[in-house]
């Protein structure tokens, strides 16, 4: 019977990764696959003439053993808000922008893009306090922040 000593060099950790090809740029950089899932849909206008306005419903997954995804809405108006509360409180962060405020579905996917990029920002993720409220908080309130 053979023993292998525990300080005995592994070839686990010498075989090549990813099946023996090199990982590729868009591999290297893009959004990190984790349990984290965010989703901004089902855009809702209320309102008439200058008093209207649109909102987005986000649906947040944080584990993959939650019951079920948290639910909350917000107005483009609030996004802007939480951007800027944002790079005032995380100033070692550099905030991504949002996408412009034009009435079609490319702004709905620019939003879900920036709270994923965002919510997936490791430093944000564990020093940022108004990013759990504004996912999670369905009365969240851009006023208590300033």
């Amino acid at each position: 019977m053979t023993t292998v000593s525990p300080f005995a060099r592994s070839t686990v950790f010498d075989e090549p990764r990813l099946g023996g090809r090199e990982q590729t740029i868009e591999e290297m950089y893009s959004v990190p696959e984790s349990f984290l899932e965010i989703e901004v849909r089902n855009p809702q206008t209320h309102g008439f003439g200058r008093k209207m306005y649109t909102d987005y419903e986000i649906v947040y997954q944080y584990s993959r053993f939650q019951a079920a995804p948290l639910v909350v809405r917000r107005r483009y108006s609030d996004f802007e808000a939480f951007r800027d509360i944002l790079e005032h409180e995380s100033t070692r962060v550099n905030i991504p922008p949002l996408p412009g405020k034009v009435f079609t579905n490319p702004r709905r996917e620019g939003l879900e893009r920036f709270l994923t990029v965002v919510a997936g920002h490791p430093l944000l993720q564990t020093g940022s306090k108004v990013l759990c409220a504004f996912l999670q908080d369905p009365a969240w309130d851009k006023n208590q922040w300033a």
